[in-house]
């Protein structure tokens, strides 16, 4: 690719209206097969402006794939324990088949306990351990939401990962390490990267799939970019900036999405996909 060319943009935000419609489809017919809705129960903790907003985005597009959602808001000072109990009791309601807390919840709350009190069969994110395990091992579980997101968009675009190097720039439980076993999974060569990484630079010009999900704009440079490599931009920030330097790497990448319209549209549509699945699989339903 020469430099005067310019990066075929990975439009997550079609592609996600494909699956939600798929979605709708699916919890129409459970709702006509069963006179049941499936349901997602979301917990959150405060009032974040940014995770309010979130999930009032999430309830919108619920409502608008047939899937009932339930809001569950706790005060800013509600205890883990407290916190423990809440999921426990979604994790026990039959009318409840999926359950999403949004995070962060606040620094005095230990988020893993929390996460471990979702039933697996709920974690419709994929933020257990269990999901995490089943993931890594290709058994039957939900994946994380946005590393099921990106890699729904890489097979979209027929992009080929056995024996290729996927660098991946990050580390969270809920990103970073299960986006690698999912690239693991279909025979990429995986490395991964963080903010600690000496020489980060030398590693990502090797790359020939880059998933950049650290949470810093700009930290990789477009002209670290191989020519012709794919560009998986997980990373938001303040002003709709993205974990990569998007016009230089746009120059140099094969395919790249964009932030905002890229990998966000895919969490939200894996979340619901997984949502109707887990409700099939709670009422015994078989859907094609």
């Amino acid at each position: 690719m020469s430099r005067t060319q310019t990066a075929q943009l990975m439009d997550g935000t079609s592609l996600a209206r494909r699956m939600i419609e798929e979605s709708a489809a699916n919890a129409a017919d459970i709702t006509r097969r069963t006179g049941t809705s499936p349901c997602l129960a979301t917990v959150l903790v405060g009032e974040d402006p940014a995770s309010v907003t979130y999930v009032r985005m999430k309830q919108a597009r619920c409502a608008k794939a047939g899937i009932k959602s339930r809001y569950i808001g706790l005060p800013a000072e509600t205890t883990t324990a407290e916190l423990i109990d809440v999921l426990a009791g979604l994790s026990d309601d039959p009318e409840v088949h999926g359950i999403l807390l949004q995070h962060p919840c606040g620094p005095h709350i230990d988020e893993r306990a929390a996460f471990e009190a979702i039933a697996p069969e709920k974690d419709v994110d994929g933020v257990t351990m269990q999901s995490f395990a089943a993931m890594s091992f290709g058994l039957p579980g939900f994946m994380s939401c946005t590393p099921g997101g990106i890699m729904r968009l890489l097979e979209a675009y027929d992009v080929e990962l056995a024996g290729k190097l996927a660098v991946v720039v990050g580390r969270s439980a809920i990103l970073g390490k299960p986006v690698g076993m999912l690239l693991l999974a279909k025979n990429a060569t995986v490395t991964y990267c963080h903010s600690r990484t000496e020489d980060l630079s030398s590693i990502v010009q090797e790359a020939d799939v880059v998933v950049a999900a650290v949470g810093r704009p700009r930290l990789i440079r477009g002209e670290d970019i191989k020519p012709g490599a794919v560009v998986i931009d997980a990373g938001y920030n303040p002003g709709n900036t993205g974990d990569v330097d998007f016009d230089t790497a746009l120059t140099r990448a094969r395919l790249i999405t964009p932030v905002p319209g890229g990998v966000g549209p895919m969490t939200i549509a894996v979340l619901l996909a997984q949502t109707v699945e887990a409700a099939a699989n709670q009422l015994g339903i078989q859907q094609s």
